[in-house]
């Protein structure tokens, strides 16, 4: 019997179920209306941005060309989630794979730490352009701004390869129900039946050296662009130097607070499991459907691109 086990699969179990939102399994295909309607905003709203910058030739600038590539950061990551949840609420498709499952965790690690590093790169956009006016021409040029996306493409993608790595390598001997609508680490990683620490180790890790070293710099950054903001002598000059950054900070705070509250909530998932369920599904739908709007309705620019094309459209 112990050579039958050591020849045997690793996994005992051949696909997870994902059984949606705990709590509220009877009535949970209520709420595929509105995700739905997020998911169709993400995708018309980014597609309608990317459109809108391409086509403008006054939006052919470094600050767009983030503002691109979050975009389609944000369709990635709504793509790889919404499907899976819809088909769960619709279908009740709830088996997954699980390579299926960890390819799922990897992508969502991925594209959220993109997500924070594209938030990173657009931040030292906005100081230089604020504290170092006369060098921004010279700094962020078009090669800052590709040298910029394929240095977190390339740090991302390789710092989340141990996520799923380290989940594929834990035991899974008899559970296979995830009370949750995707494949998170942690949701994942409590249905083995031999010790995790290694991975809530790394999560932990991960979450510091990615997260939190992109939300320091971007803190410092807005703060030595206030302090330089503060000392301009025309009100005029100031209110317009603020609102390039407010777009910009919405964003960012609703991002990382989102983050900050998925994380603590997980501590009371016994008691309330649906709470960091749900938030971790909104997170993930919400800014990608929000952050093309907020951009449309603070940047004046991109506003009147945006009715220059749908003019165009009509």
């Amino acid at each position: 019997q112990s050579l039958k086990n050591s020849n045997s699969s690793k996994f005992q179990l051949s696909e997870f179920i994902l059984m949606g939102f705990p709590g509220i399994h009877e009535w949970q295909h209520w709420l595929s209306l509105p995700l739905a309607l997020f998911y169709l905003l993400a995708l018309g709203a980014n597609i309608l941005i990317l459109i809108t910058i391409n086509q403008e030739a006054t939006l052919h600038q470094p600050m767009y060309h983030f503002l691109c590539v979050l975009a389609v950061v944000d369709m990635g990551l709504a793509t790889t989630i919404m499907p899976r949840v819809l088909a769960i609420l619709w279908f009740n498709s709830k088996a997954i794979s699980l390579p299926e499952c960890f390819s799922q965790m990897y992508v969502i690690h991925c594209f959220v730490a993109m997500e924070s590093g594209i938030f990173l790169c657009m931040a030292i956009d906005r100081y230089v352009a604020i504290c170092q006016p006369l060098r921004y021409p010279s700094i962020i040029t078009e090669s800052f701004v590709v040298k910029a996306t394929v240095l977190m493409v390339l740090r991302n993608s390789l710092l989340t390869i141990p996520v799923p790595v380290l989940a594929a390598q834990r035991y899974y001997c008899s559970q296979n129900q995830i009370e949750h609508c995707l494949c998170s680490n942690l949701g994942v990683t409590s249905l083995s039946c031999d010790d995790r620490t290694i991975n809530s180790m790394y999560q932990l890790l991960l979450a510091w050296t990615l997260m939190g070293s992109d939300l320091g710099v971007i803190i410092l950054s807005y703060a030595l662009i206030l302090q330089s903001v503060l000392r301009l002598n025309s009100a005029e000059a100031t209110s317009k130097a603020l609102s390039t950054c407010t777009s910009h900070l919405i964003l960012i705070l609703f991002f990382y607070t989102t983050v900050v509250v998925i994380s603590i909530t997980h501590s009371a998932a016994m008691t309330v499991p649906l709470f960091p369920v749900l938030l971790n599904v909104l997170h993930n739908v919400i800014p990608p459907a929000l952050n093309p709007v907020v951009y449309a309705l603070k940047n004046k620019e991109l506003r009147q691109g945006l009715g220059k094309v749908l003019r165009l459209g009509i």
